[in-house]
């Protein structure tokens, strides 16, 4: 498996998408701290881009490189080698390639405009956690998707809609059932809602890190008392972790059984 992350990694950091990824976060870093030269205000500005950003471009990277890897795949799948290594070797490498992409994009320029003296270098670190983080379970989902459906045009509109759903109408469908059911204790409910969005859950703890949780009225109080907490704090990093080893537990699962 290592071998096949090695080659997956050095082969996608060398292409030009993995150079126009950097490019943007690069840029766009740089931007922003040149308009305003306020290291938290461009933190909150760029967790708005990485939220909706990095889980598409890890679920649209990950279809696209499962599909135009596939006679690689297959040539691999013929060698005396584990389902398990080569799918699972592919996706690290996919992801980290993309994660490291993100990370030097947004580190050079903050760096450069002094972070390390700056008090907000812990909420640019859970900054990049939530990136690399997010960049990990859409890369995963896109691949199983991939892996469950051999036609492209399928499996890149299931894709899609996934993200489409998890980034925007999920958030509509909540806040019209909160509105609904207003006259109802919704504490418990709202936990639960935004805990199973990994980009809600993301948004939450990055909010309240940056303590502008007042923003979100009554939720983010609900919010702020329950993630606020060390148990919360803690309860909330586990449940993305699972959010990204669960996509590993479903591609080698299906990877067993799928008949190439």
């Amino acid at each position: 498996m290592i071998k096949i992350l090695k080659y997956s990694f050095f082969d996608l950091i060398r292409s030009r998408w993995s150079l126009i990824y950097f490019s943007f976060y690069f840029l766009l870093a740089f931007v922003l701290l040149f308009l305003n030269n306020d290291i938290s205000k461009a933190i909150i500005t760029m967790m708005n881009v990485i939220i909706i950003l990095g889980p598409l471009i890890g679920i649209v990277f990950g279809i696209m490189y499962y599909y135009n890897s596939s006679e690689f795949t297959e040539l691999l799948l013929a060698q005396p080698i584990k389902r398990r290594s080569i799918f699972l070797g592919q996706f690290l490498g996919l992801a980290f390639s993309l994660s490291l992409s993100l990370v030097l994009g947004l580190g050079i320029p903050f760096v450069f405009y002094g972070l390390f003296r700056s008090e907000e270098i812990l909420n640019f670190a859970a900054l990049l956690w939530i990136g690399f983080i997010l960049t990990f379970i859409f890369s995963g989902i896109a691949f199983y998707i991939a892996l469950a459906n051999q036609n492209r045009i399928k499996g890149f509109g299931m894709a899609i809609l996934f993200w489409l759903f998890m980034a925007v109408i999920y958030d509509g469908v909540f806040l019209l059932l909160l509105v609904w059911f207003r006259e109802y204790p919704l504490d418990n409910f709202a936990l639960i809602s935004s805990v199973l969005n990994p980009i809600d859950l993301s948004r939450i703890m990055i909010l309240l890190k940056l303590d502008i949780s007042s923003l979100m009225g009554y939720t983010g109080a609900v919010f702020k008392n329950f993630f606020a907490s060390g148990s919360g704090l803690l309860a909330s990093y586990l449940i993305l972790l699972a959010w990204a080893f669960v996509p590993i537990l479903a591609i080698v699962f299906k990877a067993k059984r799928k008949d190439f």
